[in-house]
């Protein structure tokens, strides 16, 4: 039995595929997927019935799962002069935001949906945890998608906000924890300073940052297996 990480999907259904198969991911195997499942790449709602498949995998939300579930009820409903009237400034934010973040893949595909599906795929993003604690061996870690937004030594983890947990980054060069293993996608690792080798698992200060950058030109999907710390990747992004 392993335990795999990885994060920042994005729709890259061919090279999710090709990562779980790099990985040979088991049925006892245990799998987290740390985020942005949605949005920019071709089929970000094909990953998702993927993942709905798979009982050995669990998901944490991240920024594009909040911007989309702010919005997606909303495209549901029937457009009518009521629906409309009921579009206020801040649905309003949230959809241009959304669509500016990459949102139209996931809405092609979502539409594409039969309304039971529509609700079994909110359902199941509605589900996703904020955070995972987790001991493998005698190693401790948290996985979340961004980062400790306000961190402090003293804080919970309880007490951070859907922003510090989903939109925040965390400061890669300062060490948070001397015995927990921070475990964030988010920030592509192309753009951590100060890493030698940019666009692979940057591991340093007790952070573990799996965002390989899977849905950018040179970028690549990545996942982590927390017993070995071995490293696996997806083909690259020749987009």
């Amino acid at each position: 039995m392993a335990t795999y990480v990885i994060s920042d999907i994005h729709g890259e259904y061919e090279r999710f595929m090709e990562l779980l198969e790099e990985i040979e991911l088991k049925d006892t195997d245990t799998l987290y997927v740390l985020g942005d499942v949605l949005d920019r790449g071709e089929h970000p709602i094909k990953v998702i019935l993927k993942l709905m498949e798979m009982p050995n995998a669990f998901c944490i939300v991240g920024n594009h799962e909040v911007m989309a579930l702010e919005c997606l009820r909303f495209l549901c409903q029937e457009i009518t002069d009521l629906a409309i009237e009921e579009v206020d400034a801040e649905l309003l934010d949230n959809l241009v935001l959304w669509k500016y973040n990459g949102g139209d893949a996931t809405i092609r595909e979502f539409r594409a949906l039969d309304p039971e599906m529509r609700e079994e795929v909110l359902n199941f993003l509605e589900d996703f945890s904020l955070y995972e604690e987790l001991t493998v061996g005698e190693k401790q870690y948290l996985l979340v998608h961004g980062g400790l937004g306000g961190f402090t030594p003293e804080k919970r983890i309880e007490e951070y906000s859907l922003h510090d947990l989903v939109w925040a980054r965390p400061d890669y060069q300062k060490e948070y924890f001397v015995d927990t293993n921070l475990v964030t996608g988010h920030t592509p690792t192309q753009t951590i300073p100060e890493n030698d080798n940019p666009g692979y698992i940057y591991k340093k200060y007790h952070h573990i940052a799996i965002d390989c950058g899977a849905c950018f030109p040179g970028g690549r999907l990545a996942a982590i297996c927390l017993e070995t710390g071995e490293e696996f990747y997806s083909s690259d992004n020749n987009g």
